[in-house]
C-alpha cells in the first residue's frame, strides 16, 4: 500500500509517467513464457523514466571463483513475490523479489563443490498441481524436484528427490559426459529433457526425453540418432545408432500448450570438426524439430545444416511469434542461427514463410570426408550479421592490425561460411559462438519485431594428421588440445580455461586424476579415463615422459584432430577484422527487414582514441517491455543497458560488480516494476561474480 500510494504522489508531481497503477506480474517462466518471448507487459518503466532507474536492491551468493572460472547465466523466474535462482556455486536460492533477502539455499553438492564441477545452470522449471508445486533444476547430470516452500527434495521424485539424466539411455552410456545446463519445459504432467554431451569421439547421443514431474520415471525418447526403421536412419551410416553421439538439445525449448507441440533446436552430431565416420545428412543433428508434447512423435522437422562440420549447433530456443504476409497472420517460429541467419516458418508444418534455397558449396579436402554438397539458406530474410568474410573486413584502426590481418589470411582458408575445415587452416565466421547464442532472442509481440544480440568474431580451426606420438601425447591431444592449446596456454577468452603450463606446480597427480575424473568449470568429466592414463598425460604436460608408441584407434578412431580452439585477434589484443563485434538487431518479421542495428558494448580505450564503439563479444540475451524498451547486459565490459526499441538509441546504462552473461527477467510488484540481472563473469577474461542486482524507479 506504501509504495502505490507513493506511485501516486510521484504521478501526481509528473516523476512517474504510469497512468494506472500495474497489476502484479511474475516472471513465471525460463525466458519469460513457453513460448520464448523474453518480453515484459509492464511499461511503469518506458522512454520518459528511464535516466531514473536506480539499483534497489543486490543479493550475493557469495561463492565466486577466486580464479575467475565461475559463472551464473541464470535467467531467474518470480513468482508470488518470490524470486528463484542459482548461484556460481549452482545452489537453488529463493530470495524476497522486492529487496533481495534470502529466505532459504538449497545445496546440490552438500557444501562438497572445491572442483566447480557442475558447469553452469540458465534456468529452472515451475510445475503446480493439486499436489503443491515444485521447482525442477538441474545440476550436472542430476535433475532435482525442490519444495518451493521448504527449499527441500521431494522424496517421492526419483531416488530422494533427484533422478540422473542417463537414464534411458543405455548401458553403454552410463558412465560417458552428460549434463544440462538449461531447463526442461514442463507441459501437463511431463518435464521434457535435452542436455549436453560431449562434442569430440564417444560422446553421449542427445536424445530428447520426458519424465513424469510426480516420479521422475520415463515417458517417452525420442532418439535424434535413429534406429534402424526409424525415420532418417538411411542419413547415417549403418551402424551409427550404436556408436554416434550428440545431436542434442542443449539449447532449451519452446512450447505451443494449445497445439500440444513442442519446438526443439538440436546441435551437431560429434564429433565437430569431422565425419568420416558419419557419412549423410545426419538427421536429427542441426534441425528444428516439431514434437508432440505428449507422445514425442515427430511431426515435422528443418535442418538448418546438413553433416555439420562447423560446430553449428541451433543455439537457443525458438520464438513463437506471428508474422502478417499477403493479409494474413500466421503462427510460426523464428529461429536465429549461428550464422546470423533466421527461419521463419509455419508453426503447424514447418514450410518456410519465403523459400529456403539449397546453395552449393566447397568440398571437403580431407582423407575419407564427404561434405554435404548444397547447405540450406534462407531467401528474403536477410542475414543479421555478416556471413562471408573478403578483404574489406580487414581491420583499418592500425597499420599494425591490418598486415597481421592480410598474413593470417593469406594462409589459411576463408571467405564462406561453409568452407570446410582443411589441414592449412579455416576460418569460421560468424564463428563458432557468432551470430545468435544461447541468449535468444526476444519478441514483441505489439510490432512483430524480433530483437536479437549477436557476435562477429573469427575462429580459425586447423586439422592436423593423427600421427606417432607418445602415449601421454596422444592422450593429451584427444581430451585436452581442443581447450587448453597444443601450448598448455590454455585460452582465457573461452570460458577462462586455465593455462597448464606451471601445472608440475600447482597440482599434483592426485588433484589432477580428481579433476578429470568429476570435471571442473566448464571442463566436462572424463570418468573412462584410468588413473594410468591421466598419469600419462599428466607427465607429458610437466615434461616427464619418455615412451613413445603410436596412439591406439580407442583414443581417438578419426585419421584427423582439431588442433585447439582459436579466436582470431591481432597483436593489439582485438579481433582480427574491423568492428562492429556485437551487435543489437531490431528485425522486422512482417516486412522480412532489419529496422536497425546498433553496436552493443563498447572498448572504452578505443573510444577514447576517437575510434567509433565497436560492439564487444557478448553472450546472454535481450528482455524487450510494453514501455518501449530493450533491456540486455551480455557485454564484456560489464555493463546493463536500455535501448529504445523503435530507433536502437542508447536511453540509460549501469555499471554491474561483474559481467551480467545472462538474459534478465523483469516483473511487477505492488504496482512496481523491477528488472534483475545476474552478474556471474567469468568469461571473455573478465572477472567472476555471484551477485543478482535488481533495478527499479
Amino acid at each position: 500500500m506504501k509504495v502505490q500510494i507513493f506511485l501516486v504522489i510521484m504521478m501526481a508531481i509528473g516523476l512517474v509517467t504510469c497512468t494506472e497503477t500495474l497489476e502484479d506480474m511474475d516472471w513465471s517462466h525460463y525466458l519469460g513464457d513457453p513460448h520464448s518471448t523474453q518480453y515484459c507487459e509492464a511499461k511503469e518503466i518506458n522512454r520518459s523514466n528511464v535516466s531514473q532507474l536506480r539499483q534497489v536492491w543486490t543479493f550475493d551468493g557469495g561463492g565466486a571463483h577466486p580464479d575467475n572460472r565461475s559463472q551464473i547465466q541464470c535467467n531467474p523466474f518470480v513468482i508470488d513475490g518470490i524470486m528463484y535462482g542459482t548461484t556460481a556455486k549452482l545452489e537453488l536460492v529463493a530470495l524476497d523479489a522486492t529487496d533481495g533477502e534470502l529466505l532459504w539455499r538449497f545445496d546440490p553438492n552438500d557444501g562438497r563443490y572445491e572442483l566447480f564441477g557442475m558447469g553452469v545452470n540458465r534456468g529452472l522449471a515451475w510445475h503446480s498441481s493439486a499436489d503443491g508445486a515444485r521447482i525442477l533444476y538441474s545440476v550436472g547430470a542430476k535433475l532435482f524436484a525442490i519444495d518451493p516452500d521448504k527449499g527441500e527434495p521431494i522424496s517421492s521424485f526419483g531416488k530422494d528427490g533427484a533422478i540422473d539424466l542417463h537414464q534411458g539411455l543405455g548401458e553403454d552410456a552410463q558412465d560417458l559426459f552428460i549434463v544440462s545446463n538449461t531447463p526442461g519445459i514442463i507441459y501437463q504432467d511431463l518435464i521434457i529433457m535435452g542436455s549436453r554431451v560431449s562434442e569430440s569421439t564417444g560422446a553421449a547421443p542427445g536424445h530428447i526425453r520426458a519424465f513424469d514431474v510426480h516420479s521422475g520415471e520415463s515417458q517417452w525418447i525420442f532418439r535424434t540418432i535413429p534406429l534402424p526403421g526409424e525415420y532418417g536412419y538411411d542419413t547415417w551410416p549403418k551402424e551409427a545408432y550404436l556408436n554416434s553421439g550428440g545431436a542434442n538439445a542443449w539449447a532449451g525449448m519452446s512450447l505451443d500448450h494449445d497445439r500440444g507441440v513442442v519446438y526443439v533446436p538440436t546441435g551437431s552430431a560429434s564429433y565437430d570438426f569431422y565425419g568420416g565416420d558419419r557419412i549423410g545428412d545426419n538427421l536429427f543433428a542441426n534441425c528444428i524439430i516439431a514434437l508432440d508434447a505428449a507422445t514425442g512423435e515427430r511431426l515435422w522437422h528443418l535442418q538448418t545444416i546438413h553433416h555439420d562440420l562447423w560446430d553449428k549447433d541451433v543455439p537457443a530456443p525458438p520464438n513463437l511469434v506471428k508474422v502478417r504476409k499477403d493479409g494474413q497472420e500466421i503462427d510460426a517460429i523464428a529461429q536465429i542461427t549461428k550464422n546470423g541467419l533466421v527461419y521463419v516458418l509455419d508453426r503447424d508444418t514447418g514450410e518456410p514463410i519465403y523459400a529456403v534455397d539449397e546453395i552449393e558449396v566447397s568440398k571437403s579436402t580431407l582423407e575419407g570426408e564427404k561434405a554435404a554438397e548444397t547447405q540450406p539458406w534462407p531467401t528474403v530474410y536477410p542475414p543479421f550479421t555478416r556471413t562471408h568474410l573478403t578483404e574489406a573486413d580487414f581491420p583499418t584502426r592500425s597499420e599494425e592490425a591490418r598486415v597481421y590481418a592480410e598474413q593470417v589470411f593469406a594462409n589459411t582458408a576463408y571467405g564462406s561460411p561453409y568452407e570446410p575445415p582443411t589441414e592449412q587452416g579455416t576460418v569460421f565466421f560468424p564463428g563458432l559462438d557468432g551470430g545468435g547464442e544461447w541468449g535468444g532472442a526476444a519478441y514483441d509481440p505489439q510490432t512483430n519485431d524480433l530483437i536479437i544480440n549477436s557476435n562477429e568474431l573469427p575462429w580459425r580451426i586447423v586439422m592436423n594428421r593423427v600421427g606417432e606420438v607418445s602415449p601421454g601425447q596422444g592422450l593429451y591431444a584427444t581430451y585436452c588440445m581442443g581447450c587448453h592449446g597444443a601450448d598448455f596456454a590454455g585460452n582465457q577468452m573461452f570460458g577462462n580455461v586455465p593455462s597448464l603450463q606451471n601445472l608440475k606446480f600447482s597440482q599434483t597427480l592426485a588433484e589432477v586424476v580428481a579433476i578429470v575424473h568429476q570435471g571442473q568449470g566448464v571442463m566436462p568429466a572424463f570418468p573412462r579415463l584410468s588413473e594410468s592414463r591421466v598419469k600419462a598425460i599428466y607427465e607429458y604436460i610437466i615434461g616427464e615422459e619418455s615412451t613413445a608408441s603410436t596412439t591406439t584407434s580407442d583414443d581417438w578412431p578419426y585419421p584427423y584432430r582439431m588442433q585447439g580452439y582459436e579466436k582470431l585477434y591481432a597483436p593489439d589484443g582485438y579481433p582480427i577484422i574491423s568492428p562492429p563485434w556485437g551487435h543489437l538487431t531490431s528485425y522486422d518479421l512482417d516486412e522480412a527487414k532489419i529496422n536497425w542495428q546498433v553496436p552493443l558494448g563498447e572498448h572504452e580505450e578505443l573510444s577514447a582514441q576517437g575510434i567509433p564503439i565497436t560492439g564487444t563479444e557478448n553472450y546472454g540475451g535481450p528482455v524487450v517491455t510494453a514501455g518501449g524498451l530493450i533491456f540486455i547486459a551480455a557485454t564484456m565490459d560489464e555493463r546493463i543497458r536500455a535501448f529504445d526499441k523503435s530507433t536502437g538509441a542508447l536511453l540509460w546504462e549501469h555499471p554491474l560488480p561483474a559481467a551480467g552473461y545472462a538474459t534478465p527477467s523483469s516483473y511487477v510488484i505492488d504496482g512496481r516494476q523491477y528488472i534483475v540481472i545476474a552478474c556471474g563473469g567469468g568469461k571473455l577474461d573478465t572477472k567472476s561474480g555471484d551477485q543478482y542486482i535488481a533495478f527499479a524507479l
